[in-house]
């Protein structure tokens, strides 16, 4: 129920965005979700209509999220490889963590959530190599 709403959360965030479940039957977890869309879309509507507001998508260029990409990347790779050592003490893995763990954070809040990923997935690693 969670992933359907996230995915249709996303899907919301276009102005002509759509999603479609595609399965045998309705679940219960789909009905859940289309109820709550078509709540929260009616409360929409109305706060839209009452403001005189046109929802418009936000459209970025391609520079623009390259850009953000790019900087992000870069900032990944140069953290992994200042410890980047065949040998590394325990005390450097553990620091490595610490810094991966404020750059996840970091990228969380700025909303590049799947460079936060990328660090968590990172941070596991790494402390798997610890255990």
């Amino acid at each position: 129920e969670r992933s359907l709403m996230q995915i249709a959360g996303r899907a919301a965030r276009n102005a002509r965005g759509r999603v479609i479940f595609y399965g045998d039957r309705i679940t219960d977890s789909m009905k859940k979700v289309l109820n709550e869309t078509e709540r929260r879309r009616t409360l929409q509507r109305e706060y839209n209509e009452a403001h005189g507001i046109t929802p418009q998508t936000i459209i970025k260029s391609i520079e623009e999220v390259l850009a953000t990409t790019t900087i992000a990347d870069a900032r990944v790779r140069e953290i992994v490889q200042e410890a980047q050592q065949d040998f590394m003490t325990v005390a450097a893995v553990e620091d490595l963590v610490t810094r991966l763990e404020k750059e996840m954070k970091l990228q969380a809040k700025k909303q590049q959530y799947e460079k936060a990923a990328q660090l968590r997935d990172e941070i596991q690693r790494l402390r798997e190599q610890l255990r």
